[in-house]
């Protein structure tokens, strides 16, 4: 099977004039994205010189060039590893040292990042997005890539170990993904997707951006999020699919123009990445507005469930039905299926489940056993064979589509010689979903500001991972072994 490269330049040759992207400064037709795609490998292995194997990391904010890239490096075999923003620079750092990348692409608005990265690691090439290339007149070589076994990306997921995880899917994973989601909501050629969902998260290629492109549509990729702009976007340009994190579905229902708005032509509003409050999903559908909820997780690439059009009405608060290349399971504790409408632990299987975590084979043997992937959530599903979600095996919180560990946070907060013990829980927030706030006890005899501590979280952890709220205790409570009880915290008042 070829590179999914190939999707872009053969819809260049198919039909070269058909629109394939559109950003905030231009369109590019399928024939211009295939010459961008080119001109960026051509680069990439001539002037840097890159091999088939090595890892190029991306530091951006979603702009048209990100999709350029990720077909570019689609095309050389190489290994994209996109990097969250929001991070701070200890924590990208450790993802680029983990990942073993020397190159990375990255634009104005992160060129400050860059240059604090560049003082810890030792990049040997960089290349800010809307410079000119340089030309080079020796043509491109095409290496031979495994498409089902060779790396493609390597997405880091926050650990519940404290360390992240390199989640590593290739493009097979990709394109069976792409398939998934065609099938799920019927994407085709006269679909324009509007992709709101960052190009760093697996969610913002593979809802909708790839599988948009296999098909022939056209994406529209805006540099950021604004629900007013999203609103006019979506008018102005006939979108017909948007996808978002419930936070971006409530500010874009709750602004001044949503009732106003006619959104004659979209087909989908879906939802995904946290669970979607029942209230917010009838506020669409109470104006007509098709609204869908899915699930999937990053070693998935992403998708697991999705609900139809014949089903989302119905089956509000629903997660939907498997995808059409997906075998799930729901099982005890010692692997029993669990009869329906019974609690379980979400198995997974299909040829959309990532192929390892990079650099942890004992994490990777944990995960993928027997060929089913253990995810750690909890699901149920009723007597139709809808999914619902029932809670977290791992304590990972949602805040507006972002997860959050918590013992990520505990061992941050822990570094400081003034804590004793730290415990951080999620609570429910009307806005983000979830929020994390963390429980101390302090050494005795020493005395810890609030305003320290926030300060201490802000330089180790991304913003939205800091407690926003830090409760004192002499002692935190415990269970019979000794261990904290969280079950205990989250009845204390807050």
């Amino acid at each position: 099977m070829e590179p999914i490269s190939h999707w872009i330049h053969k819809r260049a040759f198919i039909t070269p004039d058909r629109i394939a992207l559109i950003n905030e400064e231009r369109e590019y037709t399928y024939r211009e994205l295939s010459r961008e795609v080119l001109k960026m490998a051509t680069h990439l292995q001539k002037n840097f010189r890159m091999e088939k194997g090595e890892r190029v990391v991306i530091l951006s904010q979603n702009r048209s060039e990100y999709m350029i890239s990720y077909f570019a490096i689609a095309q050389l075999g190489l290994v994209a590893v996109p990097l969250n923003v929001r991070l701070s620079i200890t924590e990208l750092t450790f993802q680029i040292q983990d990942s073993g990348a020397r190159t990375i692409l990255y634009e104005n608005a992160t060129a400050e990042q860059h240059k604090q990265l560049s003082s810890h690691v030792n990049f040997e090439n960089a290349y800010c997005f809307g410079e000119r290339f340089e030309k080079s007149t020796k043509e491109l070589i095409e290496p031979c890539i495994d498409i089902e076994n060779d790396p493609f990306i390597i997405c880091y997921t926050s650990g519940t170990t404290g360390r992240p995880k390199g989640a590593v899917l290739t493009q097979a994973n990709v394109f069976w993904n792409a398939l998934n989601n065609q099938y799920a909501i019927d994407i085709t050629s006269y679909d324009r997707t509007l992709v709101l969902l960052p190009l760093f998260h697996i969610g913002g290629t593979g809802l909708f951006a790839f599988p948009t492109l296999l098909a022939g549509g056209t994406i529209i990729v805006p540099n950021r999020f604004d629900p007013g702009n999203t609103i006019q976007l979506i008018e102005e340009k006939s979108v017909t699919i948007v996808m978002g994190v419930p936070t971006i579905h409530d500010a874009i229902r709750k602004h001044v123009l949503f009732e106003e708005a006619e959104f004659k032509s979209v087909r989908w509003f879906y939802s995904g990445g946290a669970p979607c409050p029942k209230e917010l999903i009838e506020a669409f559908l109470d104006r007509g507005l098709p609204f869908g909820q899915g699930m999937g997780m990053t070693e998935t690439s992403p998708t697991i469930f999705m609900l139809s059009k014949e089903d989302y009405r119905r089956k509000v608060g629903s997660i939907g039905k498997p995808v059409m290349f997906c075998d799930i399971a729901l099982v005890d504790d010692d692997g029993n299926q669990v009869p329906t409408g019974e609690i379980g632990e979400l198995l997974i299987r299909g040829p959309h489940v990532m192929k390892e975590y990079w650099g942890l084979p004992d994490k990777t043997s944990e995960a993928l056993r027997n060929g089913w992937f253990h995810s750690g959530d909890l699901m149920r599903q009723d007597e139709e064979g809808f999914i619902y979600v029932a809670g977290r095996k791992k304590d990972m919180i949602i805040s507006g589509g972002e997860n959050i560990y918590p013992l990520e946070i505990e061992q941050v907060l822990k570094e400081l010689p003034e804590i004793n013990e730290a415990a951080v829980i999620g609570v429910t927030h009307e806005k983000w979903g979830e929020i994390p706030i963390a429980f101390i006890s302090l050494n005795n005899g020493r005395e810890l500001s609030v305003e320290k501590i926030q300060n201490y979280c802000m330089e180790k952890l991304a913003k939205y991972k800091v407690p926003k709220q830090f409760i004192t205790l002499d002692d935190l409570p415990k269970n019979a072994t000794g261990k904290i009880d969280k079950k205990a915290l989250e009845k204390q008042p807050n």
